[in-house]
């Protein structure tokens, strides 16, 4: 045999692996039409709204109204070599899924019979666009106005659930497992013993207002916080706060805050509990109002984690991926909760999703003006205690 014929053989084995390498679906995923969760189940849960709202997490409304902002963006240009087109309602129902279960990829990927680097391509791609398209329009950066309505929702006299005045906004923190970020050491690693991190300021109507992610883990609560672009803008003025005025029916004059727990510093415009045991009966009520009003974020955090299981879980990604989930799933809340209210979502939350017992330390020596215009809560609170509701 010639070298020539050698050389034909060799380009005839080669041109073999290319065309099997070419092989672009698998024979399973290609029935996705046929067998695929989106194209089997999904048709027949939109006949019935309770079981579709178990599936979605959302009411069918709501499901169509984010559709049709993120639509357009999630649609895709193909050929004719594309036989199955995945379209913007399946993507959509596919990243939904993922965050609601916490599914892998690849558990994802058998159910909608789709390859799990697809899926994961689907997910990276939609949770940037939904928090793109919805965050001006459902967390817009906050106005004065914003702030003063903020205030007023928190000392409703009518409900009489937080009663707590000149309050525009309730701080927490939330660890979120990831997975570690390469050449990140320690970093990431906090006293619960995994990689997280999320922060975040709630109403009084269980939304979020502001939401920072990606601080370290190994951080307490206080120093992500005094890291965080909200610190820089309170301390330096540039958040369009109202001005100080005085408390309904009386002549004290206070400013406006935000409540926190033990793990934050005590700040001209951030308020926390009294530490200790042998408290006043003024600084206990003070205590026990500013508790009640920070169940707003408490509870915040807990309707996101029991609706979206991802939360529970390892976010097994890159850190920017996981980063823009955690997004996602705030601007969702706040979507849901503005279409839906938070009557039925808050129902479905336990107590003990809505408290965490993390062990938190108390930060350092307060400022004097910090302690001044806490005292004036408290003097407040002490002389106002019939609308108090245990």
């Amino acid at each position: 045999m010639s070298s020539s014929d050698d050389d034909l053989i060799a380009l005839e084995s080669i041109s073999t692996k290319v065309r099997k390498k070419r092989v672009g679906i698998h024979s399973i995923n290609s029935e996705r039409i046929t067998y695929g969760e989106y194209h089997h189940l999904f048709p027949s849960l939109k006949k019935d709204d309770k079981r579709f709202f178990q599936y979605m997490r959302m009411s069918q409304d709501t499901f169509n109204y984010i559709l049709e902002k993120v639509g357009n963006r999630l649609t895709k240009n193909w050929c004719n070599l594309h036989k199955q087109a995945i379209l913007p309602e399946e993507r959509l129902v596919i990243t939904l899924r993922y965050l609601a279960t916490g599914s892998s990829f690849k558990q994802i990927g058998f159910s909608f019979r789709l390859g799990a680097s697809t899926v994961g391509q689907i997910v990276q791609e939609t949770v940037c666009i939904i928090w793109d398209v919805l965050q001006p329009i459902h967390m817009p950066t906050p106005k004065k106005q914003d702030f003063q309505r903020i205030s007023e929702e928190f000392n409703n006299i009518f409900n009489n659930i937080w009663n707590f005045p000149h309050c525009i906004g309730a701080i927490d923190g939330k660890h979120v497992r990831i997975v570690c970020p390469k050449n990140s050491g320690s970093m990431f690693y906090n006293y619960k013993h995994y990689f997280s991190v999320v922060q975040g300021v709630a109403d009084a109507n269980y939304k979020f207002i502001v939401v920072e992610i990606g601080g370290y883990g190994k951080q307490s609560d206080g120093g992500t916080f005094q890291a965080s672009e909200l610190y820089r803008q309170l301390k330096n003025g540039t958040l369009a706060i109202p001005e100080p005025c005085n408390f309904p029916q009386t002549k004290t004059k206070a400013p406006f805050v935000l409540i926190s727990d033990e793990a934050y510093p005590l700040l001209p415009f951030l308020l926390k509990p009294f530490g200790g045991r042998n408290l006043s009966i003024e600084e206990e009520c003070f205590n026990k109002r500013l508790s009640r009003a920070r169940k707003t974020i408490e509870c915040t955090f807990g309707i996101i984690t029991a609706k979206w299981r991802i939360l529970s879980k390892c976010i097994e990604t890159n850190i920017t991926t996981a980063d823009n989930i955690i997004k996602c799933i705030c601007i969702l809340h706040n979507t849901i909760i503005d279409k839906e209210g938070f009557e039925r979502h808050l129902s479905e939350v336990s107590v003990e999703n809505c408290t965490e017992t993390t062990g938190k330390k108390a930060t350092g020596r307060p400022l004097n003006d910090a302690k001044n215009i806490r005292d004036i809560f408290v003097t407040y609170f002490a002389h106002n205690t019939l609308s108090y509701k245990t």
